[in-house]
């Protein structure tokens, strides 16, 4: 597995790839977060980084997708995965390589906010910020882009075409976060069911680590979501090598 990794870290980081992605994540959080007066936390008037966490899963939603989209449609494509697979490695260790090299690509994206929250320690009246929340934010978001990268790799491993890949991961992605929300609302399911939907949901998981309370049932969530995945990807491969 640890073989995998590396060879993904560095395939990431000899082309362009992985520099546009961490590129473009950073331009456009800057971008919402000190020039758009919409979201600009200048305007705020009150020291807080609700917004970049409230703006980054969306992000997300494309940045994974786009970190996973080649993890194995490029290896079915070009024939390189019956090659890869006389290997003397698991299916298993194979995918666990190429999920952890994207994993740690889109946490890597993540580092910056460190500058964010000096920056907004320092604009603030007498020195503090919510320590609590975006502490518990931050392992919400960590989190959440291992969700995003399971289903990345998952949607990777069912094509040879990698722009099919990136829509089907970002399409994954957008409804394990959003659209068990958007189903909650419906009138229909008001009155109790409504919670339980949305809960079987990401958003309402990283919601509630965002407050500042990382809970044992939210970890359990996304880790019981990306194993799950991860080994419907191996199955998946099982499956084309049988």
């Amino acid at each position: 597995m640890k073989a995998i990794f590396f060879k993904e870290l560095n395939q990431f980081f000899s082309n362009l790839t992985g520099y546009l992605a961490i590129g473009v994540f950073l331009l456009l959080m800057g971008l919402f977060l000190f020039v758009f007066p919409d979201t600009s936390i200048l305007d705020f008037g009150y020291a807080t980084l609700d917004k970049y966490f409230e703006l980054a899963p969306w992000i997300l939603l494309l940045l994974v997708p786009a970190v996973c989209m080649r993890s194995f449609a490029d290896e079915l494509k070009s024939g390189t995965w019956e090659l890869l697979k006389t290997k003397p490695i698991s299916i298993g260790s194979i995918v666990g390589g190429k999920f952890l090299a994207a994993w740690a690509l889109s946490v890597a994206a993540l580092l910056p906010v460190l500058l964010y929250i000096i920056t907004i320690k320092l604009l603030s009246i007498n020195g503090s910020i919510d320590g609590g929340g975006i502490a518990g934010s931050m392992v919400g978001l960590i989190m959440l882009c291992g969700l995003f990268a399971a289903l990345g790799t998952f949607a990777s491993a069912t094509t040879s075409n990698a722009v099919v890949a990136f829509l089907g991961s970002a399409l994954a992605c957008f409804l394990v976060f959003q659209g068990f929300e958007a189903v909650s609302s419906l009138p229909a399911l008001q009155g109790g069911a409504d919670y339980w939907v949305a809960y079987m949901g990401a958003q309402s998981h990283y919601t509630s680590m965002s407050r500042g309370v990382v809970e044992v049932k939210d970890v359990a969530y996304f880790a019981i979501m990306t194993t799950a995945f991860l080994f419907f990807t191996r199955q998946m491969l099982h499956s084309k090598s049988a």
